[in-house]
């Protein structure tokens, strides 16, 4: 989990690859093609690896995927080649956020008490979130003094030593499938998973959900830069939404923990995270000074926070142990997904309706998670056998 952490914090790569093509001087249309190239490598990477995870096991598929980004993130930051560079961002966005579909499977194939699993889950959002916080500030310090080719090439280095940790430290378990008599290649995970209405539901609920927290990167920029406030008046949202996590996620993971024990399902959590989260990106919309944008910033913490544990607490009651890493990167997509839709929502509501647009359709979304919680809640409840047998 440490190891992860290290890893986001030197996530330069996606933050940093706008400012990258426009050194290149590419038009608005080249930027915009190898962007969405690397959201959709993210979203693809993320199933794929989770599905290898239980093919290969844990550590191969961890530890190639990382070693495969420490040979394709240098090129990324050193190539001028359009053509090139896309087929490189589509690589890198596959492996960008590998860790998350693989450390879900081995903390569900090693932690069967769902309190401390809950606690495992919310410590390890608190790590993302202090490597995101330091993405920023330290891209940002050397891009100035190192050029911005440099952070690509410390992306590199620590993927390539969390892939040496990873080797000498996780066992080289056997996926679950030898144990359970089901064949390697494969199918009857998938199988399973586009069969599982639960699946599914939780995947929608947490792309709605999760569009008002891309939206932290992507709409509020969007909103602050028509409200004609500066960049760095964006950095003081960044800061206080940084502070908030650090603030709450301490008593937040520990009642959420003491949430867990109850051992009944958290669908009711999970809807009220989608509201809130919605409506603290909405309260953006309706925002025209910087202190409301980082009020609008931080209403939405508790909610992100009780959204991950709660999915993540769901995605393991519903997971057979042959299927973990695909289910684990099955949900890992919706971030991406959430990467992708979030600006195309603001670019279009913008556009249509203006900030108030933007208030009401980022709203909504919460609105529309906490309504597919309601489908979700009732095949819990009729499958209960099933899942109380899911270690």
């Amino acid at each position: 989990m440490i190891g992860a952490s290290v890893v986001r914090a030197a996530g330069f790569a996606y933050p940093f690859l706008s400012y990258r093509l426009n050194e290149l001087a590419l038009s608005t249309t080249g930027m915009s093609t190898i962007l969405a190239a690397f959201g959709l490598g993210w979203l693809l990477g993320q199933i794929a690896l989770g599905w290898l995870a239980d093919i290969v096991g844990r550590r191969v598929a961890l530890v190639g995927s990382m070693l495969l980004a420490a040979i394709t993130l240098p090129l990324l930051g050193g190539v001028s080649q359009p053509s090139t560079i896309a087929l490189a961002a589509v690589v890198v966005g596959a492996v960008y956020d590998a860790p998350r579909p693989v450390i879900t499977a081995v903390v569900a194939d090693s932690v069967p008490d769902k309190t401390t699993r809950a606690s495992i889950t919310g410590w390890r959002h608190f790590g993302i979130n202090v490597g995101a916080a330091t993405t920023g500030a330290v891209g940002g310090l050397l891009s100035d003094v190192t050029g911005l080719t440099t952070l690509f090439w410390i992306n590199a280095i620590a993927c390539a030593a969390f892939a040496v940790t990873v080797l000498t430290c996780l066992p080289h378990g056997r996926p679950a499938r030898h144990s359970a008599g089901i064949p390697d290649d494969g199918r009857a995970a998938y199988r399973t998973a586009a069969t599982d209405a639960r699946l599914w539901l939780l995947w929608l609920v947490s792309l709605a959900a999760l569009i008002p927290v891309a939206g932290l990167f992507s709409i509020l920029p969007l909103l602050m830069s028509d409200a004609g406030l500066p960049a760095s008046a964006y950095g003081w949202t960044q800061v206080a939404s940084a502070c908030t996590v650090l603030a709450l996620s301490v008593p937040i993971n520990r009642w959420l923990a003491r949430r867990a024990s109850r051992g009944t399902p958290m669908v009711s959590l999970l809807a009220v995270s989608s509201l809130v989260l919605g409506a603290g990106l909405g309260f953006a919309g309706l925002a025209d000074s910087t202190p409301q944008y980082i009020v609008a910033a931080c209403i939405g913490i508790p909610g992100e926070i009780v959204l991950f544990v709660s999915a993540d607490a769901l995605l393991a009651r519903i997971t057979p142990p042959h299927a973990r890493g695909l289910y684990g990167g099955i949900w890992g997509s919706t971030l991406a997904a959430a990467a992708i839709c979030a600006p195309a929502l603001a670019g279009w509501s913008l556009a249509e309706g203006g900030p108030q647009l933007v208030a009401i359709t980022t709203a909504l979304c919460g609105v529309l998670g906490a309504a597919a919680c309601l489908p979700l809640s009732v095949l819990m409840h009729h499958s209960r056998s099933r899942h109380m047998t899911t270690p």
